[in-house]
């Protein structure tokens, strides 16, 4: 058996840090994915967790419009809501996240510099077109 998912978007929102009752970092964000072969844009927005240090490393470094490389697996988990209906959540629990572009300074300009701490040392130069799929 094989799960494994590979995405290229850009965060959604700020991602959101919290921490589990014994102490393990968990952080939330969503991306936003191109569709390449619709005939019309089209998007499709991918719930994304990270855990543990990876997920202090996202939150303090990634923020809303950052453009990311996911790689993990997906998940599909059931829960049951206010109301009590069942229902099923898909995300992708991320193993390695990849920032690829540069932070933005406090006047939303890029800022030519890696983020710190983020074990990435340059800006990966691709076009959508490099892309296999």
């Amino acid at each position: 058996m094989f799960n494994k998912i590979i995405l290229i978007g850009r965060l959604t929102r700020d991602p959101e840090l919290r921490y589990t009752p014994s102490g393990v970092a968990v952080t939330k964000f969503s991306i936003a994915v191109d569709r390449p072969f619709s005939k019309e844009k089209e998007v499709d927005y991918i719930d994304t967790v990270t855990w543990q240090k990876l997920a202090e490393i996202c939150s303090s470094q990634l923020s809303k419009g950052r453009l990311v490389a996911v790689e993990g697996r997906l998940q599909i988990r059931s829960y049951e809501d206010n109301q009590g209906n069942k229902r099923k959540a898909a995300e992708v629990v991320a193993e390695s996240v990849k920032f690829l572009d540069y932070p933005k300074d406090k006047d939303g300009q890029a800022s030519n510099k890696p983020p710190q701490n983020s074990g990435f040392s340059s800006e990966i130069d691709f076009s959508e077109d490099d892309i296999p799929f």
